[in-house]
């Protein structure tokens, strides 16, 4: 059941992370009032990165969850109602927009940020789970680094999997690159580029049995999908590369969408189709994907935000 009284909020953020936590912070600054609802995981998928050492100004490297809890803080010392809440529901139909929280309370919002993110798709294996972020990474540039001079695998079979095993055979010393059918999906330049690389070798037709290695990776042991006979290739990293779900399905209905369902904005900008609706970081960047990138936009989505309210005559 809904509250019948809903809450009016002037700018509303959904999601968290990078962009989230920065749009926060710029639009608390310019008094936007913001209230932040911080989804499903609060922090967003560097709360599952140890180490980030790309960042600009942490010299020395930090932890992910760390430096998403320094941003939640700086995000709340200029006063942004941070909560904790998931958005099951919105109403982009008319104005002020709705929202709905946990499917029971309802809130108006003059102007609405969203920061839901893109979550990484998984095999499902155990070891996978239990290893993530002692060597097992969705994020080749990200963690690539951590791994030089070392053996990986890499498991994709598309030009995002074929651009990162290229990546990692920069720094690495050998990169095997798993491929569950008897060809890649990748395009025609890019398979070149690998099949090409000597420091790159594709097993084709070949599926993960398990990731082996009890507080980190030390191997992972392959099947042959067509003899079905198995080996073990030791490793150090293990990269997952089979695509990204972003998490924009209760937005869809209004909003313009590709067809893997990241948001469009306008380019150059961080608006949707509709008036008055931001979107900025992973949701709506299937390109780039990184903490910086995704604070950039939030950066973006908060300034177009306040330039909307400012049109709109709301204070």
């Amino acid at each position: 059941m809904e509250n019948t009284a809903a809450e009016h909020v002037k700018c509303l953020i959904i999601g968290s992370g990078p962009a989230g936590y920065t749009a926060a912070i710029y639009a608390a600054r310019a008094n936007m009032a913001p209230v932040m609802y911080q989804g499903l995981q609060p922090g967003g998928q560097l709360t599952i990165t140890n180490d980030v050492e790309n960042f600009p100004g942490y010299p020395d490297g930090i932890m992910g969850p760390e430096m998403m809890e320094d941003l939640k803080k700086q995000a709340a010392r200029f006063g942004t109602d941070i909560r904790y809440g998931i958005a099951t529901a919105v109403d982009f139909s008319g104005h002020p927009h709705r929202v709905t929280i946990d499917e029971k309370h309802t809130l108006t919002a003059d102007a609405v940020i969203i920061a839901t993110g893109a979550s990484a798709k998984w095999l499902g294996l155990e070891s996978e789970a239990r290893l993530n972020g002692s060597g097992v990474s969705a994020c080749a540039v990200c963690d690539g680094f951590f791994y030089r001079g070392k053996d990986v695998a890499i498991v994709g079979a598309g030009d995002t999997a074929a651009e990162e095993a290229t990546y990692l055979a920069n720094l690495c010393n050998k990169v095997y690159m798993l491929v569950r059918k008897g060809e890649m999906r990748a395009s025609k330049i890019m398979q070149k580029r690998v099949l090409d690389n000597p420091k790159i070798e594709v097993l084709f037709d070949s599926a993960t049995d398990e990731i082996l290695g009890e507080h980190a990776v030390e191997a992972v042991r392959v099947k042959n999908l067509l003899t079905h006979e198995t080996r073990e290739i030791p490793i150090h990293g293990f990269f997952v590369a089979i695509g990204h779900e972003p998490n924009s399905g209760i937005f869809r209905e209004y909003l313009h969408h590709d067809e893997q369902g990241y948001l469009k904005t306008i380019p150059g900008t961080s608006k949707t189709n509709v008036d008055g609706v931001f979107a900025c970081g992973d949701v709506q960047d299937f390109v780039y994907r990184q903490a910086v990138t995704a604070a950039g936009t939030g950066c973006m989505a908060a300034l177009d935000a306040e330039r909307y309210l400012a049109a709109l005559g709301v204070h």
